[in-house]
């Protein structure tokens, strides 16, 4: 790739957020080129992309390969397998973006779309090969797949545990929750879901048991062992590193751990602009909401242009 090459846009990212964009800046003719990591992405371990029309049941290499098939198509739009290591604000307009293969270029805007880190817990033997299928993050996303199993509900949080009986309804009639020993209002919590008909279980997850990923049996640190098919269990999440670099050395503003954005999804950064799961939970996103998003950006650089 030309080291010199200028772009309208780059794309930080190449999931549904970042092929959105990409593919409505292409059909607005702005040459775009989509800078995304070689290392597996977040969505790997998904067996499938629900909820766009078209679409559904596409496992993520097959939602990418198609993408690329159509922006293929324009001629507009390139691919750089890298990751990016730096973005700069230039002095007078624009960004210069470098990535870790050398390449260098320079484009008008930036949209980041990479995404989360999902920070798993350490020392869960059996996480790994239940995460994504059986461990699920997002009830939205994969309860469907999860349907008529018996559930628990993982948290720390007393308000968040208390939905246990009753919000996940539509794919499940058993669900507990499963708590830290030292959760804040534990009796109060536990006597308002048997009410209900849920319970609360109390301790440290140590091990899941489980067949080539599909979950059976809940083991916690003192060898309770309980009879669960679902774990419903959201991970704490951080930005990646290029993130973290332009918070600390751009000034990029976050709100409660996540890229700020508008409706527009402009950041504090003018001319860089966010979309996708690092500018809120993953709960709240969802893929349909990463497209959403992804074209709200394009939209908003398109009719920029033309002020």
């Amino acid at each position: 790739m030309n080291p010199t090459a200028q772009y309208d846009t780059v794309i930080i990212g190449g999931g549904p957020a970042g092929l959105t964009a990409a593919l409505t800046l292409t059909r607005y003719r702005h040459r775009t080129l989509v800078i995304e990591s070689p290392a597996p992405p977040r969505n790997a371990a998904s067996r499938g992309v629900h909820g766009l029309i078209g679409l559904e049941g596409a496992t993520p290499d097959e939602l990418r390969a198609r993408a690329w098939e159509e922006l293929g198509s324009y001629g507009l739009a390139q691919r750089l397998d890298a990751a990016v290591s730096e973005i700069t604000p230039s002095a007078g307009d624009g960004f210069t973006v470098r990535a870790d293969d050398g390449t260098t270029v320079w484009a008008r805007n930036v949209i980041l779309a990479t995404g989360v880190i999902d920070q798993h817990p350490e020392g869960v033997e059996g996480f790994a090969a239940c995460w994504g299928r059986t461990v699920i993050h997002c009830p939205f996303c994969i309860g469907e797949e999860n349907a008529d199993r018996t559930w628990a509900l993982v948290s720390d949080d007393p308000r968040y545990l208390g939905m246990a009986a009753t919000a996940f309804r539509a794919w499940t009639g058993d669900t507990i929750a499963i708590a830290p020993p030292l959760l804040s209002g534990a009796d109060e919590l536990r006597r308002s879901l048997r009410k209900q008909g849920s319970d609360l279980v109390q301790g440290e997850i140590a091990r899941l048991h489980h067949t080539d990923g599909d979950l059976h049996t809940v083991e916690l640190a003192d060898g309770t062992l309980l009879e669960r098919q679902t774990l419903l269990w959201p991970q704490p999440q951080r930005q990646v590193p290029l993130v973290e670099r332009l918070v600390r050395d751009h000034g990029l503003a976050l709100s409660e751990g996540y890229v700020a954005v508008g409706e527009s999804r402009r950041t504090s950064i003018p001319g860089l602009y966010a979309a996708g799961d690092l500018t809120g939970r993953t709960w709240e996103q969802g893929t349909v909401a990463a497209v959403t998003a992804g074209s709200a950006a394009a939209d908003a650089i398109h009719f920029a242009h033309l002020a």
